[in-house]
């Protein structure tokens, strides 16, 4: 009796050769896009809760300091030493942020900065991100790890601004304002000289000031955030910066 043998089916090593090639081709194809939805989403989440929570800080904050237009003026320079000199040790927007903010706001930890010759106040959360602000401006980081700095010949820290509307977003507060945007508001994206409309010589994308257009100079880009949050905190899909 002639006894069959039963064959076992395999693939041959240049099939799984190819097999291997073409997933790493797709896997080349689709990983870029799936890393820059992950940081839209990313960016998309913390601007969101960053909003949310400065704000909450800001009405707790008003019932045991008041209304906020009555609030000391937020600085943006340094409190002076004995011989009348900057102390680049006390920023005075620390003490505004220790009065106003710091025991209403959840962060990881404050530190005293410095951009050019003003007084900065650096906010790390436990999310990863970061608020950097005085006066002169709120600048806020989704990834804290995306701020930098750098120091001239001259001794002055320069922050890296070449990513505005991308790596981090303009805020303002200005509850005394008389742009209405801002006026009796809270910690709001930069709207000053926003015509409400999205072109025209001050709309959102089309201001030579602050548009939110790809051939802008990025420290112009002011009005990204404005139009982020009118879109419900998601990046439109016509967005002009990448991520």
């Amino acid at each position: 009796m002639n006894k069959k043998i039963k064959q076992l089916n395999a693939f041959t090593l240049a099939e799984v050769l190819i097999t291997l090639g073409v997933i790493g081709v797709v896997a080349a194809m689709t990983l870029p896009t799936l890393i820059q939805n992950y940081k839209k989403h990313e960016v998309e989440t913390r601007l969101a809760k960053f909003y949310t929570t400065i704000n909450q800080a800001i009405q707790m904050s008003e019932t045991v300091n008041g209304d906020k237009k009555y609030w000391d003026v937020l600085g943006k320079g340094f409190e002076k030493d004995e011989e009348d000199n900057p102390d680049y040790t006390k920023p005075q927007a620390m003490a505004w942020f220790e009065k106003y903010l710091k025991p209403y706001l959840k962060y990881s930890r404050a530190e005293v900065s410095r951009k050019g010759n003003m007084g900065m106040v650096k906010v790390y959360f436990e999310d990863g991100s970061l608020l950097h602000f005085n006066a002169a401006g709120w600048e806020f980081y989704p990834n804290a790890t995306d701020f930098k700095t750098e120091t001239n010949e001259n001794g002055v820290i320069i922050v890296d601004n070449n990513f505005l509307g991308n790596k981090y977003f303009a805020f303002f507060f200005e509850p005394t304002s008389t742009n209405k945007y801002h006026y009796n508001k809270g910690v709001e994206p930069y709207m000053h000289g926003w015509n409400g409309r999205m072109d025209g010589i001050s709309g959102l994308k089309t201001s030579n000031s602050a548009g939110c257009k790809k051939d802008k100079p990025s420290n112009g880009r002011a009005y990204c955030t404005a139009l982020i949050m009118l879109n419900g905190w998601k990046i439109p899909k016509d967005y002009p910066l990448k991520f």
